[in-house]
């Protein structure tokens, strides 16, 4: 997979302590094909994209959900340099996703990147944090990326998430695992004022490591870290 700088609100290229062994456990168990006698574990791979209603890459499939549907008059916008995105749907959470099970950690994964993409669009976390544990270190960091791009009237253009990749490692652990191949448009900072707030980060195709654990009904993502 072509590798390239990484940005996500800007994403930040770094990975907790946390994570880093259950990393090197989970790109072995990614490498080499099967394994004679192996059938512990069973990895299921899919491809998705976080959203239907809005432009993804053409490697994206059909997402794992759908999106909210604006009304006629509210027609969707995206952001460029003469102010925010308006009307931006909501992504909604499939029924799929708050499922105990492979397919259902699947169409989780998907919302969880949608609703980080829409973060992007619109600053909006309100649905993104309840889907994330506050001991995920790289997601606060993200989190603190995302309001600083909105703060004080400031805005992004670009930065769409599309996952083409999904590989979920599913065992008898109550923490999963999952690859998720992450490609983000490039992103375009201004000012309230419509100037230039920074400079352009570049479009990023990544590798990341997912953890989720389900209980009382619901996914959570419980840490994250990029595959070096």
């Amino acid at each position: 997979m072509p590798r390239h700088s990484l940005v996500s609100l800007p994403f930040i290229r770094a990975r907790s302590a946390a994570v880093a062994l259950s990393v090197a456990l989970l790109l072995s168990g990614c490498q080499g094909g099967s394994t004679p006698g192996g059938g512990a574990s069973q990895t299921g791979t899919t491809t998705a994209s976080p959203t239907s209603s809005v432009p993804v890459p053409a490697a994206s499939a059909t997402p794992p959900g759908t999106t909210a549907t604006p009304s006629a008059s509210a027609v969707y916008k995206p952001a460029d340099a003469q102010g925010k995105a308006q009307n931006v749907p909501v992504p909604v959470m499939p029924e799929l996703a708050k499922e105990n099970s492979k397919a259902g950690l699947e169409a989780f994964i998907g919302y969880w990147y949608a609703q980080l993409s829409y973060v992007g669009e619109t600053g909006d976390m309100s649905f993104w944090l309840p889907l994330t544990s506050r001991d995920c270190r790289l997601c606060l960091r993200l989190q603190e990326s995302g309001e600083d791009g909105y703060v004080d009237g400031r805005w992004l253009s670009g930065g769409k998430i599309s996952i083409p990749v999904v590989e979920v490692q599913w065992t008898a652990d109550t923490m999963r695992a999952a690859k998720v191949q992450v490609v983000q448009e490039q992103i375009d900072y201004y000012n309230a004022d419509g100037s230039i707030g920074r400079s352009r980060s570049e479009a990023s195709n990544d590798a990341f490591a997912l953890f989720a654990k389900f209980a009382d009904g619901a996914w959570t993502v419980v840490d994250l870290g990029v595959i070096e």
